[in-house]
């Protein structure tokens, strides 16, 4: 047996795969020499291959694991998701709807620059536009469902639609889109009468006969406003106590100076002074009982209505029956109470500073007499002479 080798190493090799030649011309230390390179080449070689296999076979293996794990989770997202959310997308982007219509008023015309809601059934906002230059709107790529669309726009009313449903690609025509006044802006602003007549009294206050005698008291207004108690006593006022009043007070007083009318005054400064403020109280209080007490208890208007219109001899016939017909303060014609109980009341007291002889019933029908035929003759003036009397109102 030779020392460098056994048979029963030999056969070792064999169970292991290994081909055992023998060389007849080489001893068994020379074979195993010549062996000891391939043999280590050999083992470098499997230990490679044992290496490299079970790496290979745990991919394999990790690989199977997953495809497994995904078959066996129904939920799991495929691996084409992204693709597939893209194709959903453009097929929602095709199916879309659209809602328009024109914004009319009650008259038909169009109202440009409106603002349009277009409203979900729940109340939410989806979009909102405004009209254009014909009144049009137009809502484009829109999801189906159902909406109401809101129309507002300035001194309009608020517009709301009855709820619609759009279906996939179709356009729906909003009906009858009219908008309406809006009740704010319909209100009249309504004054009350006393300021109206306030602002009347104050320009008639300005019209005088040539520029100078008063001629307040007519009314070139058809349809003045009444005047309150105030306002009657406060214009009496203003009237009687006129400048242009205390001088024609004053040349009353000196007429009857000069005719020597009520003689018990006398003659002299003090004649003339006791026959200025006789007038002075005729006139004063002829003018409150008859232009301001009588009116408040009667409810009348004590001015004159200028007429204008007609035949003169309608105008004359309205100017002598102004004497005895007034206008109650609710429009209505009735009697002249106010003057002619006025002018009795005010002739009834001059008995009272008139001279004892001239004093007595004769003396108030005097002077009431004396009253009327100057009311009628004032009227006629009135009705007659508007071209002569400035700042009258223009309507």
């Amino acid at each position: 047996m030779p020392t460098c080798t056994s048979r029963s190493r030999t056969a070792r090799w064999k169970q292991h795969g290994f081909t055992v030649r023998y060389f007849p011309h080489r001893s068994w230390c020379a074979l195993r020499s010549a062996a000891r390179p391939r043999l280590q080449a050999v083992l470098a070689t499997a230990s490679l291959l044992l290496c490299a296999v079970p790496a290979s076979a745990l991919g394999q293996q990790q690989t199977a694991g997953r495809e497994t794990n995904s078959h066996s989770l129904p939920d799991a997202p495929p691996a084409n998701l992204g693709t597939q959310n893209s194709v959903q997308q453009s097929v929602l982007a095709e199916v879309t709807a659209g809602v328009a219509g024109i914004v009319l008023d009650v008259s038909g015309a169009s109202v440009p620059g409106a603002q349009v809601s277009l409203m979900h059934q729940d109340g939410t906002e989806l979009h909102t536009m405004m009209s254009g230059a014909n009144g049009e709107f137009d809502f484009t790529k829109i999801p189906p469902g159902s909406y109401l669309v809101i129309v507002n726009a300035q001194d309009f009313a608020t517009f709301t639609s009855a709820e619609f449903v759009v279906a996939e690609q179709q356009v729906y025509e909003v009906p009858d889109v009219s908008l309406s006044i809006a009740t704010a802006n319909m209100e009249v602003t309504v004054r009350p009468t006393e300021f109206i007549a306030a602002e009347q009294i104050r320009a008639a206050e300005k019209q005088r006969l040539m520029g100078v005698i008063p001629n307040f008291y007519t009314s070139y207004i058809i349809d003045a406003a009444p005047l309150t108690a105030k306002q009657k006593f406060r214009f009496a006022v203003r009237g009687t106590f006129d400048p242009v009043s205390m001088a024609g007070v004053g040349f009353g007083a000196g007429i009857e100076q000069a005719t020597n009318a009520y003689a018990g005054y006398g003659q002299g400064a003090a004649g003339y002074a006791k026959r200025f403020a006789a007038k002075f109280a005729d006139g004063r209080s002829s003018d409150f009982l008859t232009h301001a007490v009588f009116p408040s208890l009667l409810h009348q208007d004590p001015r004159y209505y200028y007429q204008g219109s007609g035949s003169a001899k309608s105008r004359l016939a309205h100017a002598v029956a102004s004497a005895f017909l007034a206008r109650s303060d609710t429009g209505l014609t009735v009697p002249n109470y106010s003057y002619l109980l006025g002018d009795l009341g005010s002739a009834a007291l001059s008995n009272l500073y008139y001279p004892k002889a001239n004093r007595g019933a004769s003396l108030v029908f005097t002077i009431a007499a004396v009253g009327l035929p100057g009311r009628i003759g004032g009227n006629i003036l009135r009705e007659f002479s508007k071209r002569l009397t400035t700042n009258v109102p223009s309507n």
